[in-house]
């Protein structure tokens, strides 16, 4: 037969919970720190000429094909995701996306006024490029953020369903990089599907259901 929980069990367990939660510190400084890390990933992508999946990929997609600057794009393209999120994922969840969205477009905007990189290779570029979307997705995540899109739909079929976010990032992720064979050469294609590659394989690898229960 099995155990029956005692009543102080379900305290105990209760105050467990109280002591893992993320304080609104915690939340800020991790949520800053990775939406400053995909950004830093997403300048190095831009010099290189290189593309990323989920909205992003599609932000990247329209502006150069418009001009358009990426930070508008990609906070006009994400809106969509919201209701989702909203009805899926929660209030707490849906607002620190919205900021964390907003944050990374003005940061991108931001960044050609104080970063210029003179000479960028581009397969180190998706190298370095990759873990640095890979690390700040994870910052978010664990802090029950995204940047929307399609992070918002691998992080609830995780949630749901126990689907690895990481599997269902690079799925997206890919099917978006490849439809660039529209629009970017081929070798640049190929080093933004290694970028994929490398981030998914991060997140597969560090996000797993259950393994981080802080929240």
């Amino acid at each position: 037969m099995p155990d029956t929980p005692t009543p102080g069990s379900a305290v105990d367990a209760a105050a467990q919970a109280a002591t893992l939660r993320h304080g609104a510190f915690e939340d800020a400084q991790a949520l800053f720190a990775g939406t400053l890390f995909v950004a830093m990933a997403l300048m190095l992508f831009n010099q290189a000429g290189l593309l990323v999946g989920g909205t992003a990929g599609v932000a990247f997609l329209l502006h150069y094909v418009t001009g358009i600057s990426f930070g508008k794009l990609f906070f006009v393209v994400n809106l969509p995701f919201y209701w989702f999120a909203w009805t899926r994922m929660g209030r707490e969840f849906t607002l620190k996306t919205f900021v964390c969205v907003a944050l990374l477009s003005l940061l991108t905007e931001l960044f050609p006024h104080v970063m210029h990189v003179d000479y960028l290779n581009p397969l180190f570029a998706s190298l370095l490029g990759g873990l640095l979307l890979g690390t700040g997705c994870l910052f978010l995540a664990r802090h029950r953020s995204s940047l929307g899109g399609a992070t918002v739909v691998s992080l609830y079929l995780q949630a749901r369903y126990g689907m690895r976010a990481g599997k269902v990032q690079m799925l997206i992720d890919g099917t978006v990089v490849l439809l660039a064979l529209f629009v970017v050469p081929v070798e640049r294609v190929a080093y933004s599907v290694l970028a994929v590659l490398v981030m998914s394989g991060f997140l597969w690898i560090s996000h797993r259901p259950g393994r981080y229960v802080g929240h």
